[in-house]
């Protein structure tokens, strides 16, 4: 059975090493980048199924590597390993169409865990910054629960309620589908919903969106 392939990036050797021993019994190994511009070239020339790469790199950072390759259509699921803790990374990280942002410190079973969401078109991030990360910025006030939903936000639950998919969504929007989901999750956490069905019902019940 062949095995997903999986590019490798830090600038600390002893971080690829420990990492290759954790996924070389699933996954093959296809290359490793000490640096952003090698993560960049590699992603392009390896056909990696899965990248996993810190953010703070020589040269070009994860998540600057991660924007150039969007816009390449390099459509390859990015998983952050690092060691920034602070939700506003891992946000931008999210935004700019990253699977997954697992904490350095974690258990290696979290970066496992990330890959299989990953695979199945999801999004993970470590339970220890999770609430943080989805929480919607600033306090909202309790009669209108729509009020800290960003323009994006609405953007993406008005192509909801019309019936796309996040995969449609971000063609038409021109994003990649799990910068789709970030929001779509962001919106779901500030209106206090769990499924896309409740998201949908309540944007039409308080007039989020138009019918």
């Amino acid at each position: 059975m062949t095995r997903p392939r999986v590019l490798l990036a830090d600038d600390h050797r002893i971080v690829l090493a420990g990492l290759e021993a954790l996924l070389r019994d699933d996954y093959e190994l296809v290359g490793r980048a000490g640096d952003g511009r090698s993560l960049l070239q590699m992603a392009r020339t390896t056909g990696a199924d899965f990248i996993v790469a810190d953010i703070s790199m020589p040269g070009l950072n994860g998540i600057d590597a991660l924007q150039a390759m969007r816009r390449e259509g390099l459509d390859v699921p990015v998983v952050f390993l690092t060691m920034h803790t602070e939700p506003a990374y891992a946000r931008r990280a999210l935004e700019a169409g990253a699977a997954g942002y697992v904490l350095k410190h974690a258990a290696p079973q979290e970066l496992l865990q990330a890959l299989r969401v990953a695979a199945e078109g999801g999004i993970y991030v470590s339970a220890e910054i999770a609430a943080e990360v989805f929480a919607a910025p600033g306090q909202r006030p309790e009669r209108d629960p729509a009020s800290g939903l960003t323009p994006r936000q609405r953007e993406i639950i008005g192509q909801l309620v019309q019936g796309r998919s996040a995969k449609e969504i971000a063609r038409l929007l021109d994003i990649s589908h799990r910068t789709v989901e970030y929001h779509k999750y962001q919106a779901m956490e500030a209106l206090g919903v769990k499924s896309n069905a409740e998201l949908i019902q309540l944007a039409l019940r308080l007039q989020i969106v138009g019918p």
